[in-house]
């Protein structure tokens, strides 16, 4: 009886000292005109979780792609911890691309994007 007793326990032990996963976090991104500061509608909004400790890619989501609403806001309902990446398309706008770190439960990330800069063309240069 011993010799069962002393693997069950220590398999109990191994499950009680185990670390849970990290938490997720509630993301919000607000994208706004640099040039207004007024929120953009119907931004394409994309977000991916790149790293983190002790997730389960598994058995969480881990990329979110959707649409700002008339205010320039999204919600995230909950993405791990850790590293992820925000890209956002936007009509008439600079594209956007950048890696922040998620580290609170709940967390809002403002991204003013950019009026597009003009072309350059060789053709363009006057002639001498």
């Amino acid at each position: 009886m011993r010799k069962l007793l002393a693997p069950v326990l220590l398999l109990c032990s191994l499950c009680l000292t185990a670390a849970p996963p990290p938490p997720g976090s509630h993301l919000t991104v607000q994208v706004d005109s640099a040039l207004s500061g007024k929120g953009i509608e119907r931004a394409s909004v994309i977000v991916q979780f790149t790293e983190g400790r002790g997730v389960n890619l598994k058995k969480i989501r881990t990329r979110w792609e959707t649409k700002t609403n008339q205010q320039g806001s999204v919600a995230i309902p909950e993405i791990p911890q850790g590293s992820i990446t925000i890209q956002i398309i936007a009509q008439n706008y600079q594209t956007f691309g950048g890696t922040f770190t998620l580290d609170k439960p709940e967390q809002t990330i403002e991204i003013k994007l950019n009026q597009p800069q003009a072309q350059y063309s060789e053709d363009a240069k006057p002639k001498k």
